[in-house]
């Protein structure tokens, strides 16, 4: 039985005294944290504003952004779009990325189907987002989906329990120390993929809404702090 090795992680490739998201994005490039890269088109890493007021973590590029290179581009992206205009959200003001950087996809036929990550990967992959946050300073942080949980708040949230509530950030992050940012606002909701697989897509579609409206209300509250 010939047994993989383990994720060596994606620290090792974060180049030291990285000052600008571009820097982090060339590095990830060639990222070879985890086996994902080998079946990948490319790494697929954040997008948006440097100084973004609003952050969105989800879980992981799908095959259109494998293929394109930039985060939610695809049917879900454009859902997520189209929720944050009808919440309120201004686009200029949001950065968006993923808790894990490559597609993990299972290959049947031609068809590449989409498999969630592992805790492995989660893990091998975090580096790269605690890096993100270490050049962002948002005022509310958006966590799409168990994933995305799973990375920043820990294996224990259910995001199905706890949605559309404000949560103290970076006090609730399974690691506070490695996100020192000035004390904000962190709100969990269902990653847009969950809406275009739901039985009711209206009302799944208006529960993102609703809980996306509380995160514009957050940041237009002037409740959190820069």
């Amino acid at each position: 039985m010939v047994r993989s090795e383990p994720p060596v992680g994606a620290q090792e490739f974060i180049p030291p005294g990285a000052r600008t998201l571009d820097e982090l994005k060339a590095a990830a490039a060639g990222c070879r944290g985890c086996e994902l890269y080998q079946h990948a088109t490319q790494t697929v890493f954040g997008r948006g504003a440097a100084h973004a007021r609003v952050v969105f973590v989800g879980e992981q590029p799908g095959d259109v952004e494998d293929q394109q290179g930039l985060p939610f581009v695809g049917p879900a992206g454009r859902l997520l779009r189209e929720a944050v205009d009808d919440a309120g959200l201004d686009p200029a003001d949001v950065y968006i990325t993923n808790a894990v950087k490559h597609f993990r996809f299972e290959l049947r036929g031609k068809r590449r189907i989409h498999q969630n990550p592992g805790p492995a990967h989660i893990t091998a992959c975090r580096p790269w987002l605690v890096s993100e946050f270490a050049l962002l300073r948002p005022e509310l942080v958006i966590i799409l989906g168990a994933t995305a949980a799973k990375a920043l708040l820990g294996p224990d949230f259910r995001v199905t329990r706890s949605r559309g509530q404000l949560m103290p950030w970076p006090a609730s992050a399974r690691h506070p120390e490695d996100f020192p940012v000035a004390q904000t606002q962190a709100l969990a909701t269902i990653h847009p993929s969950a809406v275009l697989r739901a039985d009711d897509r209206d009302t799944a579609y208006r529960g993102l809404v609703d809980d996306l409206r509380v995160a514009a209300g957050a940041v237009g509250s002037g409740s959190t702090s820069r």
